[in-house]
Formats: C-alpha cells, structure tokens, sequence
C-alpha cells in the first residue's frame, strides 16, 4: 500500500522522538548508577555506567545522521523544524550527562576505600538527589512539551546552585580538619562540579524546550512566566 509522504514525515518524527527518549532513558540510568556507586561502591555498577557512556555516543551519532537525513529529504519548516533541531541539542546534552556520570563513576572508584565526613557527603546526597529530579523532568518537558516543568528546573537549579556553595565550604573545612584527607576531599569537589553541570544541562534542555515551543531564544528566564501564561490561552 502507498503511503503518503506526510505520513511517511510523520513517522521519521516520531522516531526520532522515541530515540530522544531512550537516550534520556539510558543517561538517567548511567546518572542513578553513578550515584549509587558513590554512596555504596559497586564495580558492576560503575561498568554499566562505563558501558552505558559508549552507548550513548554512538546514539547521539545515529541520531544526528537521522535528523541531517530528514532534514535533507524533508525539508521542514516552523515547529517540525525546530522539533528535529532540538532534538540534536537535546541529545547533545544527553550525551554529556552521560559522560559526568562516567565522570562520577571513576570518583567512586577512585575514593571506594576512604570514610567520608558526614557533612560533606550530606550536601553531596541531597544535591544528587535534586539532579535526579532535574534529570527526569528535563526529559519530560521536551517529551510533553510541559512549560511549567522547565519552570521548576530553573528553580531546582538554583537550589543545586546553593548547595554546591555550601559543599564547597563543608569540604573546605574538612580539608583544614583532616590534612591528610585532602586528596579525597578534592575528588568530592569534582563530584560537586560534576552534578552543577549535569543540572545546568538539563536546565539547558528546558531552554531549549521554550524555544521548540514558543520559538524564543534559550535564555528568557525573565520572559517565562510570560510565556506560559501566552501558551495556556492559546
């Protein structure tokens, strides 16, 4: 049976979408299994982690390729358009998530064997747990097109913000306490980093979300209340 080309379009797009979803699946995996190896260390968990990193470059390739085709063969326009560019930069990020966990997992291995001061690893604990939020619901506002998602991702950035602050003071003092714990305490620092930038990702995917939708340029904190107040009467 003949299909016609919109339908033929319709389903490249949907595709795609689906692929943007099982990457956001695996880097949200690769992000929970990192954390876990931190907190309670696991070798299995952190070659899955490893594993799981390769597997999402070569995704982020095939995607590209895909998106680069349909735009080629297709050549959309307005939303369709801006749908399979976002879809690139989505993934891009995805990918990059991915690569922090590694990041985190190698931390885990490296420290697996020292006793962590409690503060330190509290600030560490609730960070990550706020990130695993930011992770998921990054993912959900492109899927769902949800506005007020990107919202709370600018509100739970900022609240990973601060606590990065007072990471950086806790491990700080832990380092002037236990000299002799200061190489480790400097690999929690990393970890710290390592989670700021994985929440400034996924702060990015909901800009990038706001620009799918609405066609604003990533960046209109100030303009998002606007925005969805814009969306809801449509």
């Amino acid at each position: 049976m003949k299909k016609y080309p919109r339908i033929q379009f319709q389903k490249r797009l949907d595709q795609l979408r689906n692929d943007v979803e099982e990457m956001g699946q695996t880097s949200l995996d690769s992000y929970k299994n990192a954390i876990d190896a931190f907190k309670n260390y696991d070798s299995e968990l952190v070659n899955k982690v490893i594993r799981n990193h390769q597997k999402l470059q070569e995704m982020n390739y095939n995607l590209e390729q895909e998106a680069m085709s349909i735009i080629a063969s297709e050549q959309p326009v307005a939303k369709d358009l801006r749908f399979i560019e976002t879809s690139i930069k989505v993934a891009s990020h995805l990918k990059r998530m991915g690569g922090l966990a590694s990041n985190i997992a190698d931390v885990a291995e490296h420290i697996k064997d020292e006793e962590i001061p409690e503060k330190p690893m509290n600030d560490i604990t609730h960070m990550s747990d706020i990130v695993d939020g930011m992770v998921s619901k990054s993912l959900s506002a492109f899927l769902n097109e949800d506005m007020n998602l990107v919202r709370e991702l600018k509100r739970d950035d900022d609240k990973v913000d601060d606590l990065f602050d007072q990471a950086l003071n806790d491990i700080s003092n832990s380092m002037f306490q236990e000299k002799e714990a200061i190489s480790y305490m400097i690999s929690l620092l990393f970890v710290a980093r390592f989670l700021e930038r994985i929440a400034d990702r996924a702060e990015n995917i909901g800009d990038r979300t706001i620009y799918m939708i609405t066609c604003e340029k990533p960046g209109v904190a100030d303009k998002l209340n606007q925005l969805i107040n814009d969306e809801e009467k449509k």
